[in-house]
């Protein structure tokens, strides 16, 4: 049985105006081979809606519901909140816990598989922060990866369901499900399971629906293009799946648990260009957000973490993953070739 004072959530940060882009963004990419270039052309979709990243507006939803679930099931522990890239950010938070007395905390990060930038990063730059903060920072301790668990499945399954109901009856049937996540460097899928991970969460959503087939495919890439990424391109997909003759596509952003600028620009803008020019009805699923099946699955992971559990519940073949990250879990990418 493992006593904590808190719970926090640990996200990555975005903008809420204008002024606040280009700040956001060199914290993001700072120390990273990413030319100016395409930095400023992200800045740009954020512009696009104002310099506003819905992020920071979900994650103040979701504290709000998982205190309500946290309270309906006697979990008392304060919630607190702190942003790798963005207020409020981690050393802000944790010195707001130290003052309030809490010496140890469970957290969630908002990603569901693990890799470098999803995990190993995240604990970092908790490390760093509680270094900033010094000797009398509260320890963080992290619940495990969730890509398998039958709350995440289950919430995606309804979301999923949801989308396809959005397709005529006739055409239903033939519509292609294309999952997506973030793209990441070759490099770095190498020193982690992400790929896996994330085919088999998406085996596991389109079984949830009925479905035996389906697609995965990338998006939301950045990096000098000398260094590979991890493909198909969403884009290209579409085109793949119009060449078919497929009418309608169901894409599923399932590896983002909420519906932020990677989502609402990459999918809600961009995808939904190209398959406008295609002739393509694409209808795109919500994330997990705050469906209650998600929301009772944070209360639970961090029920089980709190009691030390040794039944731990995952679907499919891949089963839980650890509590505590080995030494060499997710190591960040190589280094692009400079040139």
């Amino acid at each position: 049985m493992v006593q904590y004072d808190a719970f926090l959530l640990v996200s990555f940060g975005g903008p809420e105006g204008r002024d606040d882009v280009m700040p956001f963004l060199e914290n993001v990419l700072r120390g990273r081979n990413v030319p100016r270039e395409r930095m400023l052309e992200v800045a740009e979709h954020y512009y696009h809606f104002d310099g506003i990243s819905p992020i920071n507006a979900q994650n103040r939803a979701r504290l709000a519901a998982r205190k309500s679930e946290f309270d309906a099931a006697g979990v008392k522990l304060p919630l607190y909140w702190g942003n790798r890239n963005w207020h409020p950010l981690l050393p802000e938070t944790l010195r707001q816990m130290r003052s309030d007395g809490v010496r140890r905390a469970v957290a969630v990060f908002t990603s569901a598989f693990s890799s470098y930038s999803g995990c190993r990063q995240y604990r970092e730059n908790l490390q760093a922060a509680q270094e900033v903060v010094g000797g009398d920072a509260p320890r963080v301790d992290k619940v495990r990866a969730f890509f398998n668990h039958p709350g995440f499945i289950g919430a995606m399954v309804e979301r999923v369901g949801a989308a396809l109901a959005q397709i005529p009856d006739e055409r239903r049937a033939a519509a292609q499900l294309i999952f997506t996540a973030h793209s990441i460097p070759t490099s770095m899928a190498a020193n982690c399971k992400y790929e896996q991970q994330l085919r088999e969460a998406a085996r596991l959503t389109a079984e949830g629906v009925g479905r035996g087939e389906f697609r995965v495919a990338y998006q939301s890439r950045s990096g000098p293009p000398t260094q590979p990424w991890l493909e198909p391109d969403v884009n290209d997909e579409l085109r793949a799946s119009a060449a078919a003759g497929v009418r309608d596509v169901v894409v599923v952003p399932i590896g983002f648990v909420s519906d932020h600028m990677e989502v609402i620009y990459d999918l809600d803008d961009e995808a939904a260009r190209t398959a406008r020019e295609l002739g393509l009805n694409l209808v795109r699923a919500a994330t997990a957000g705050t469906h209650p099946r998600f929301v009772r699955m944070i209360r639970e992971l961090v029920e089980e973490r709190m009691a030390g559990c040794v039944e731990r519940p995952a679907l499919g073949v891949l089963g839980p993953c650890h509590d505590v990250c080995p030494a060499d879990c997710c190591l960040p990418p190589a280094r692009p070739p400079q040139r």
